[in-house]
């Protein structure tokens, strides 16, 4: 019997019944301290776009497992699916997609009006390899973000070291240690809608 085969774009994440695990990645300056306080330091800017990932591989893929500068501090934020699903309902693409949009100039209005960005990306393996369905990553600015810093934050944890763990398990081949200790991710179901590239 053939496996199911996955959506093309599908959040998968995971979540309860109130919340929504997603990832963030920060230098420590920034990372400690939240993940110490359970909220985003001083330094943490709310006036800047912030982009948030449900997937766990697809946050080590553009971090590189913690290791890149800027990124060593791997966050795990526990969200409302309020939240979640506000951002969600009140996003547009990053980018103009002949047949989704009217047009460029309806797009960049869109745009301009939306507080978050929704951009899918490909998601990864265990080795950061392609595959052919996409994660979603989800930008958050002004509104979205200050309420995603100041009121949709429940817990902030800092998963650096189980990063790490994953990491060597898969650069010494064993596969099968490595996807055990990966968290649970499974398809959210949401009334609320994403664009979709």
């Amino acid at each position: 019997m053939t496996a199911p085969t996955r959506p093309q774009h599908e959040i998968r994440a995971q979540y309860t019944d109130t919340t929504v695990t997603v990832y963030q990645a920060y230098t420590p300056s920034i990372g400690l301290p939240a993940a110490r306080d359970g909220r985003f330091p001083a330094a943490w800017k709310r006036d800047r776009m912030t982009w948030i990932k449900p997937s766990f591989l697809w946050m080590m893929y553009r971090c590189g497992w913690g290791t890149k500068e800027g990124q060593e501090t791997v966050l795990a934020v526990e969200i409302t699916r309020e939240g979640f699903d506000w951002a969600l309902a009140n996003s547009e693409l990053s980018n103009y997609v002949r047949g989704v949009h009217p047009d460029r100039t309806t797009w960049r209005s869109s745009l301009r009006r939306s507080p978050a960005r929704v951009q899918w990306d490909p998601e990864r393996d265990l080795r950061l390899d392609r595959l052919p369905n996409r994660s979603l990553q989800l930008g958050l600015a002004g509104e979205a973000a200050r309420r995603y810093a100041d009121e949709w934050t429940v817990s902030i944890r800092d998963v650096t070291p189980l990063a790490r763990e994953i990491h060597g398990q898969v650069r010494a081949g064993r596969l099968d240690e490595a996807r055990a200790l990966l968290p649970a991710e499974l398809p959210y179901r949401t009334d609320a809608t994403p664009p979709r590239d």
